[in-house]
């Protein structure tokens, strides 16, 4: 990884969220983030991102997000993603765009934005889409 390549940050950043690698997520986030979580509400730093994400992925079992769209321009970088989450009934499919600023290899703004009405829905793999 470039050292300060905003879209591999933010690449690695995604892998490791992914993967609940918090240690190594936390990493990649400065030390006084502000990550707002559209239409939850912001928390500032890596205790507030903690506070707000391990709980929401304690009953997750395993991840996947799909890099659907990804573009740059500077430090920012857009990326549009399905996460998938399994839970104990199913997958949990939650389309999400995410806005990052990355200063000096860390990522400063994390933004997320998401419909709040999908992210309680239930894939059924059997389902077509």
């Amino acid at each position: 990884m470039s050292e300060h390549d905003p879209a591999e940050v933010v690449q690695a950043f995604l892998t490791a969220f992914e993967a609940m690698d918090w240690d190594a997520a936390l990493a990649l986030l400065a030390d006084d983030v502000e990550y707002t979580n559209i239409p939850m509400g912001s928390v500032d730093g890596h205790g507030g991102v903690r506070e707000v994400l391990e709980p929401f992925f304690a009953p997750i079992h395993e991840n996947e997000f799909q890099l659907l769209r990804q573009a740059a321009a500077g430090s920012t970088v857009f990326v549009e993603r399905l996460d998938r989450h399994r839970l104990d009934h199913g997958w949990r499919e939650l389309p999400v765009v995410g806005v990052f600023e990355v200063v000096d290899g860390r990522i400063a703004v994390w933004r997320d934005y998401f419909d709040l009405a999908t992210a309680g829905r239930i894939h059924d793999p059997g389902d077509v889409a």
